[in-house]
């Protein structure tokens, strides 16, 4: 029985959506029912797995004695799948208005249904083989969502897309045939499962394969040069974007380095060494990279889109300084920018939704007009830029202590990217907020603001679920921090 119910989350949602495809629904409440009643059906299944069974490693299909389809529920998965399972819930629903001025419903919701089990597949995954096959899997399953509107934009990101997941995939391929010839095991293992004796003087060549295959999960994790797929993908609806941006699709690139870093090569293997460094830089550079294109970029969604390329390598940032408090760190950024940069892009489309305008210059004045929306889009800004003491801070606070406690002289090169992009995140989030609040002095056309008004409630209450869960999360962080400690010990 516990068995089954690890496998169910996975599983469940993933039929339930190939289902829906061939059926035309005859009215959108129909519709609403039966998708909300799937999502809500497996979040439940998911939080049970997570936290009422104790099943160990489930072996679904063995190809070889290496080699087999498993699944296992650790601390890092009931961590990710946690975070996944509880979103999926508030997106759907907002997702249930804002798709009506999008069409094709149906399939929409049917994609999005598959979506939420190939996500929980890749959480439980037990070995590196099933994260792998559900990681690609992923690529093809998210795919129609970006391609929703299948105009020009959304065909040519829907290109881009999967010539960066592809790519990306095939260097991560490499990671898992030298895991495959090296590695006692191709389970998780904490601490990593590379064989001495195998290793012998190949250390530096493994190295290699390591950094290869961390730029090739990097791709979803948006590490730059790999980076332009993500803005690219703005041009879905916001829903998919917010998925994308902030749980799916980038969080499971960053899942998958973690497993990368801490279970397959291990940290004793890498800490000290030059892949450290790689890995560090990389981070370092993307971090300000990303800050500094969101600055300049008028356009919202994109203006986002580029803070999500910056914030997730805070993420790898943790990851890569090897420590427990780096990786707590980086686990707490992890699902503080996750629930931060989900209400940002709700907050960018309800204004698309309500107003159909796009840039930050169409914004002067829409605050008092749209009050709950840019109402969480300021205090959820004020957290992504770690105003104390709000979410971003205590995060953003333990990676640079974490940082200088390595004694590691490269990480300060990350210390100085983490305050660089903090004082660029003030200018790109404040500069939004100042707009809609204090417009500047001109003359607008006396309908300018007739269509701008608060959206309805399946949009606007879970922008307040997720402003008030922010706030909780800023006032009481020191349960969350305890639970990721345990989680850290527990890998390293």
């Amino acid at each position: 029985m516990n068995a089954v119910a690890v496998v169910l989350p996975v599983v469940f949602p993933i039929l339930a959506g190939a289902c829906l495809l061939p059926v035309n629904f005859s009215s959108r409440r129909q519709r609403e029912i039966w998708v909300l009643a799937i999502v809500v059906l497996n979040t439940i299944f998911a939080l049970y797995a997570i936290f009422g069974t104790d099943a160990g490693a489930v072996t679904v299909f063995r190809f070889s004695q290496k080699l087999a389809v498993m699944f296992h529920i650790d601390g890092l998965s009931k961590m990710f799948g946690t975070m996944v399972s509880l979103l999926w819930v508030v997106t759907t629903v907002y997702a249930f208005e804002y798709m009506t001025h999008e069409g094709n419903e149906d399939q929409f919701f049917a994609f999005f249904t598959m979506t939420y089990g190939v996500v929980m597949g890749i959480a439980f995954s037990g070995n590196f083989i099933t994260m792998y096959l559900f990681y690609e899997f992923l690529t093809l399953a998210t795919l129609p969502l970006v391609m929703h509107a299948m105009d020009g934009k959304a065909r040519h990101a829907g290109k881009m897309y999967v010539f960066y997941m592809m790519f990306g995939a095939a260097l991560a391929f490499i990671g898992f045939v030298f895991i495959y010839c090296y590695g006692s095991t191709m389970d998780f293992t904490p601490g990593g499962v590379l064989d001495q004796v195998l290793v012998g003087e190949n250390a530096n060549v493994l190295r290699i394969a390591f950094v290869t295959a961390f730029f090739g999960f990097g791709v979803k994790a948006a590490v730059f040069p790999f980076y332009r797929w993500l803005p690219k993908a703005s041009v879905a609806p916001t829903p998919v974007t917010a998925l994308l941006h902030a749980v799916a699709v980038v969080k499971s690139g960053v899942f998958a380095i973690i497993r990368l870093t801490y279970y397959c090569f291990g940290v004793g293997f890498l800490a000290g060494t030059w892949a450290q460094s790689v890995m560090l830089i990389a981070a370092a550079v993307t971090i300000v990279f990303g800050s500094t294109v969101a600055l300049r970029t008028p356009h919202v969604k994109r203006r986002f889109a580029y803070s999500t390329i910056s914030n997730l390598s805070y993420i790898i940032f943790g990851v890569a300084l090897m420590t427990p408090a780096g990786l707590v760190a980086g686990l707490l950024h992890m699902l503080y920018h996750a629930v931060i940069k989900i209400t940002l892009f709700f907050t960018a489309g309800a204004v698309l939704y309500k107003t159909h305008r796009e840039y930050l210059y169409e914004m002067e004045g829409f605050g008092r007009l749209m009050p709950i929306t840019f109402g969480a889009m300021t205090i959820t800004g004020l957290a992504l830029i770690g105003v104390p003491p709000f979410a971003g801070f205590h995060s953003k606070w333990a990676l640079a202590t974490a940082a200088v406690a390595t004694g590691n002289p490269i990480t300060y090169i990350g210390i100085a990217a983490l305050i660089i992009s903090a004082l660029l995140t003030a200018l790109y989030v404040m500069s939004i907020v100042i707009r809609v609040y204090f417009p500047r002095k001109k003359e607008y056309p006396p309908d300018y603001y007739d269509h701008v008004s608060e959206a309805n409630g399946y949009m606007t209450i879970p922008l307040v679920i997720l402003s008030i869960t922010v706030v909780v999360m800023s006032l009481c962080p020191t349960p969350l921090i305890e639970v990721l400690q345990t989680i850290a010990v527990d890998i390293i």
